[in-house]
């Protein structure tokens, strides 16, 4: 393997926008992975020159599989950082030639990061990142990606804020500890979760609970999967979370409405735990006193603790969507996920057309171009109103084609000149 030198030259016989018909790779691993990634899985010829000068034949080039296997890759740490811009380039310099998509945000406050690429790239990065003592100690979260890359492509620049929230948050006293929420880890968490559901179904009339689940998510996320016991978000946007802030104490739709500040505990989790320790900052300038959160978040638990008291899948903010319990399966249909109590709850998730039980914990997004709504779907009403949320969708200009399986449409401006047509 030592007998070549760059660069290496590759002729595909199917050529697309990703892989053209003459192929130049910078490095050896660029080779292997267009060799591992071309579309039509078959290179007419590959070369490499050697240190006379020789073209190289193909047999000389080794692909390991192992080594090309994608992964995903979540942390966040809140730390502060002097110059975030400067801390930006010396991660765009370090991502040279490393394979990796995704979005890596850093600004005073920290970092918070979700990416994907082959394992060996995927865990350098985060290794490196990790080198700094001020990030020696970030949990990380490691997950499969089946099919490559699980973002379209890489985005690490400078953010004001590491999570969007309404107003911001750089004025939230997020690097002070004792100002977030404290940390359960995921056994903690489940005694806990299993006290709170028990008292619940002991208490059914209680007004003033002593302990309140939170899911601080969006209600579409609710959707695929939660914990037992939870209720759902009323809200499609974090930034549009109101938990504990109205003045009313009869809001139905906020389960800290009528909590008691100083006393009642109440249990944050979120998908990896940042979206929570925004929140609580927020919760705490509120005058909650008993703050806790999932540490890690679910994506943690569900990996240390399993899925019991867990229900449906997770859903992810990446090309996947939607993650069962177990990350190694590659199915997303609904899948037994035992509750506290030894049952099984799989009847919470609805088709948002007719109300139907769906068979699949996987949302998709109308075809009306202009609507792009994500919502859950059985495969009647996919069938019926071709892939569309609504029948007013189903008669607009820019339909995109009816998606099967798992697959997901590609960024709006690849449709943006489609015209109603007959399908």
């Amino acid at each position: 393997m030592s007998s070549f030198t760059l660069p290496f030259v590759l002729t595909c016989n199917e050529p697309t926008k990703s892989f053209p018909k003459i192929i130049v790779a910078n490095s050896f691993n660029n080779i292997k992975r267009v060799l591992l990634r071309c579309k039509c899985k078959e290179i007419l010829s590959t070369y490499a020159l050697s240190s006379k000068g020789d073209w190289l034949l193909p047999k000389e080039i080794e692909i390991d599989d192992e080594e090309e296997e994608f992964i995903v890759v979540n942390f966040y740490q809140f730390v502060f950082i002097k110059d975030p811009q400067e801390e930006v380039t010396k991660h765009l310099s370090f991502m040279q030639g490393q394979d990796i998509h995704g979005r890596i945000y850093i600004n005073q406050q920290g970092i918070n990061a979700q990416y994907s690429g082959p394992k060996r790239d995927a865990l350098a990065y985060v290794n490196w990142v990790r080198e700094d003592c001020r990030f020696s100690d970030i949990l990380v979260q490691i997950s499969s990606a089946l099919n490559g890359h699980a973002f379209p492509r890489l985005k690490l620049r400078y953010k004001p804020s590491l999570v969007q929230a309404k107003g911001g948050i750089s004025h939230l006293p997020l690097l002070d500890p004792s100002m977030r929420a404290a940390p359960l880890a995921p056994s903690e968490w489940r005694k806990r979760l299993e006290a709170v559901n028990n008292t619940n179904n002991s208490s059914h009339e209680n007004s003033n609970p002593s302990c309140i689940l939170l899911d601080v998510r969006n209600g579409y996320e609710w959707d695929v999967g939660h914990f037992q016991g939870a209720q759902r978000p009323d809200v499609d946007c974090f930034r549009a979370t109101s938990f504990g802030k109205s003045e009313s104490k009869v809001i139905a739709s906020d389960p800290l409405a009528a909590a008691d500040k100083e006393r009642t505990d109440i249990l944050m989790y979120c998908t990896g735990g940042i979206r929570c320790d925004v929140y609580s900052a927020i919760l705490r300038k509120q005058g909650f006193k008993r703050l806790y959160t999932l540490k890690g978040g679910v994506s943690h638990y569900l990996e240390s603790e399993g899925s019991i008291g867990w229900v449906g899948n997770l859903f992810v903010f990446d090309g996947r969507l939607s993650l069962p319990p177990s990350t190694d399966k590659p199915a997303v249909e609904i899948e037994a996920s035992t509750t506290l109590d030894g049952s099984v709850d799989d009847s919470f998730a609805k088709c948002y057309i007719c109300g139907s039980q769906v068979s699949e914990l996987r949302h998709r997004n109308c075809a009306n171009l202009d609507c792009n709504l994500l919502f859950l779907c059985c495969a009647g009403c996919v069938k019926d109103l071709r892939g569309c949320c609504c029948s007013q969708c189903t008669s607009a200009r820019r339909l995109r084609p009816v998606l099967t399986g798992h697959q997901r449409y590609q960024k709006w401006h690849n449709y943006r000149d489609f015209e109603l047509q007959s399908r």
